[in-house]
Formats: C-alpha cells, sequence, structure tokens
C-alpha cells in the first residue's frame, strides 16, 4: 500500500515545527527539519517489507538495479552544489562528498561499493552501468533531484541533502536485515551500507551547520524545510516506480 505525504502546498508539512512563516531559533529549524522523518522513505511500504525479509530475489534485483541511478547522480547533484556555492570553506569540506562517491586513484568510492552490491546480488556490473533496468519513474525522479541542485539557491540543495539526518539509523536496520533475511546475497557485498554509517554523521552534520548558519528568516527557514520535503518526495516516489515495477506477484524471466 503506497502512502500518499500530505502537503500544505509549499512542500512543507503543515504543522511542522513552528510551522510556515514563523523564523525560529537554530535549534528549533533542526527540530523542524527532523520533523521530516516521517515523510522518508523508510516509511514505504516496499522499504518495510524489505527489512522484513518479504521481499524476493527479483524485487531486491530490481531494487538495488535502479538505487544506482541515485547512487550514479550523488556526485553530480553535489558538483552543482559546488558550483553554485560563493563560500571557498563550504566547498573545501563538501567536496569530500564526491570523492566519497566517485572513489580516487587508490580508494573505492560509493558507486563501485553498489556496482559489487548489484554483482553480489546477481546483477552484473554492465546490467547496472548501461541502466537497461531503471524505470522511467526512477530516472525522472533523479534527473528532478539533479536539477534541483542545479538550478536552485545552494543553500536550499544543501538542506535538501538531510535526509541523511534519517539514514544512519535505515541504514543499520537495512544491514541486519539484509545479514539475517537475504543471506543468498555475498556479505562482502554489503560494504556500503556499513560505510554510509559513519559517512551520513558526519555529513549530516556539515549540511546542519551550514542551513542553521545560512538560514535566519522565515522565508530562509520555510524553504529549507521544503527543500527537505521535495528531497523526501524524490525518495518516495523512486520507490513508487519500484514497487510497480516489481510486484510480488512478478513472473521471474525465462
Amino acid at each position: 500500500m503506497t502512502v500518499t505525504h500530505a502537503t500544505n502546498g509549499t512542500g512543507t508539512d503543515a504543522g511542522a515545527g513552528a510551522g510556515p512563516g514563523t523564523a525560529v531559533g537554530p535549534e528549533a529549524l533542526v527540530e523542524r527539519l527532523r520533523s521530516q522523518a516521517t515523510r522518508y522513505h523508510s516509511e514505504h511500504d516496499f522499504h518495510v517489507r524489505m527489512n522484513a525479509g518479504e521481499l524476493s530475489p527479483e524485487q531486491i534485483r530490481g531494487w538495488v538495479a535502479n538505487r544506482f541511478c541515485y547512487q550514479e547522480a550523488i556526485p553530480r547533484k553535489d558538483a552543482a552544489i559546488l558550483g553554485n556555492c560563493p563560500d571557498r570553506e563550504i566547498r573545501k569540506r563538501w567536496i569530500r562528498r564526491i570523492t566519497d562517491h566517485d572513489g580516487t586513484d587508490t580508494t573505492e568510492g560509493g558507486i563501485e561499493a553498489w556496482l559489487r552490491l548489484g554483482e553480489a546480488c546477481g546483477v552484473p556490473r554492465e546490467e547496472m552501468e548501461d541502466g537497461r533496468h531503471i524505470v522511467p519513474g526512477v530516472r525522472f525522479a533523479v534527473d528532478a533531484y539533479v536539477t534541483f541542485a542545479r538550478t536552485r539557491p545552494w543553500v536550499e540543495a544543501v538542506a535538501s541533502s538531510l535526509t541523511e539526518l534519517f539514514a544512519p539509523g535505515l541504514m543499520a536496520e537495512r544491514l541486519a536485515a539484509f545479514e539475517k533475511h537475504y543471506t543468498w546475497i555475498d556479505k562482502d557485498g554489503l560494504d556500503y551500507f556499513r560505510n554510509r554509517l559513519h559517512q551520513a554523521p558526519r555529513d549530516s552534520e556539515h549540511a546542519l551547520e551550514i542551513v542553521q548558519e545560512h538560514c535566519r528568516t522565515a522565508e530562509s527557514q520555510d524553504a529549507a524545510v521544503a527543500a527537505l520535503a521535495f528531497k523526501n518526495d524524490v525518495l518516495w516516489s523512486m520507490m513508487d516506480a519500484i514497487d510497480i515495477a516489481y510486484p510480488a506477484d512478478r513472473p521471474s524471466p525465462s
């Protein structure tokens, strides 16, 4: 069952914290942002079933292959933020996100780790990289996110990344669920989840610092909350598209 998020027309939940139009202090702003956790895609029925061990290998492979579209876009999103950000000190810290995903000449990045996850699940690397399994709804949502980061004010794009506030708990639950329920997946393929357990808190701390420093007016705070709500909608839309494309009763390919 898919849940539709109700908003007040601005992308923010009515009644979240002090609500739209009211400036609050930095800590209260964090509470407004954290209130968006109820919209996070971990609450989606497909994800709930995944953590409960109820998905078939075909559904797991479909999720992994489609999620790669998002993983591959993260460095482009972050490059867009860097391109719009005028603050050298912020850029010096933010650029680490790109190397975290692209890797370096000597270190594996998140994209490579996700490709190894796909291989561990039985999705050949070339099928991940050529995007043959990506469904239109996922591609549309990911493209919308990259466009948002490129065209909206850079602080709003930073705020949209704050789904990372909710990620460490999700990653820990997901890792435990995969190790318990999907034992057919090689555990070495789960390194992406392990790495994000420490990367996401570090990244969200920096993003929170930026938003707290730059969002002091009611208008800028509402925009930050709306940006995070938009990102939640991107992730939820991806789950909707995957859920539709890989139903429980979908016949396996012959």
